[in-house]
């Protein structure tokens, strides 16, 4: 009998080998990363001892600029294709959220929806912006909505895009996001990260499959190999939902744009008619075809109710 269980431990033993030697990757040096996804206009950024990654770009005399806040995964280059139009006539800024992109982990690790909405507060104290419109998505919008509702003299007008905030079940969840919250997985997860996982889990959050390519996907990839990022996603996912914070929704009283994909299947569209129902100053806008990410899923189209939402927004002193 021992030599059954010597057997199979030795097999065992040899199959998690060979998985770390075919999908297992080191972290990628922070210095790489850099010099592929941290040039101009990249900046950083020293906030609680965190050197943050941001970008602030456009109209410098812009009084109230536009903040976007990027979702659970993502990197502020989700927000590319807006930007490149927004900056012609808006001063725009968008962060890596700590756990991700280049700006890394939390120092205490503590990843709750407290600890970004302070994070926030402290970025854009640190950058003097008295106020400003505040826009995110997927975690980022349930950063930004918390963020008005604790301090809702530091917004002007809130833009939910695809956003967290109510108790739902998903459709279809990113495999990533799976493995991150299976027990034993989850600590190999550190370690062993294999590349269709991230193509996989893309591919989840767009509803044309076809846009997802090996550009995007490697710079997922990628930026989820800077050091400490793997666990930190793994810590974030182990955070208990805030199943009782929806209630804070009714208080927000800024103009408020809710931007959802017809075909999220993370946060489906009843979470969008709960937004408009519990929102007492809202515009309601689903985009047809596009998924959990429409912002980088199709800019263009996703941009126009934005460009129509900020129209008569006088920000230039």
């Amino acid at each position: 009998m021992k030599s059954v269980f010597k057997i199979l431990f030795l097999i065992l033993t040899a199959i998690v080998l060979i998985v770390i030697v075919v999908f297992g990757y080191r972290d990628i040096p922070l210095e790489s990363l850099k010099m592929k996804y941290g040039k101009a206009p990249s900046s950083f950024i020293s906030i609680d001892g965190i050197n943050v990654h941001y970008r602030d770009e456009g109209i410098s005399m812009d009084s109230i600029p536009l903040v976007l806040i990027h979702g659970t995964g993502s990197s502020l280059h989700t927000f590319e294709g807006w930007t490149n139009q927004l900056k012609k006539t808006r001063r725009v800024i968008r962060m890596d959220l700590p756990a991700y992109g280049l700006t890394g982990p939390f120092k205490d690790r503590n990843y709750t929806m407290d600890s970004y909405v302070e994070f926030i507060h402290k970025f854009l104290n640190a950058k003097s912006i008295h106020k400003c419109i505040l826009g995110g998505n997927s975690l980022g919008g349930g950063i930004a909505w918390r963020y008005t509702a604790r301090y809702p003299n530091k917004v002007s007008k809130l833009i939910l895009i695809d956003a967290s905030g109510y108790a739902i079940k998903a459709q279809s969840t990113p495999i990533a996001f799976q493995l991150a919250k299976i027990p034993v997985i989850k600590n190999l997860f550190t370690y062993i990260t294999p590349k269709f996982i991230a193509r996989k889990s893309v591919e989840n959050v767009y509803a044309d499959i076809t846009k997802v390519n090996d550009t995007l996907v490697e710079r997922y990839f990628e930026l989820a190999l800077r050091a400490g990022n793997r666990q930190a996603f793994i810590d974030r996912l182990s955070v208990e939902n805030d199943i009782n914070g929806s209630e804070k929704i009714k208080s927000i009283t800024q103009n408020t744009l809710i931007l959802w994909g017809e075909k999220d299947k993370l946060i489906p569209t009843e979470v969008a008619l709960k937004f408009h129902k519990d929102l007492p100053n809202n515009t309601l806008v689903i985009l047809n075809g596009l998924g959990h990410v429409p912002m980088e899923e199709n800019p263009d189209k996703s941009l126009v109710p934005v460009l129509e939402f900020l129209r008569d927004t006088n920000t230039l002193d």
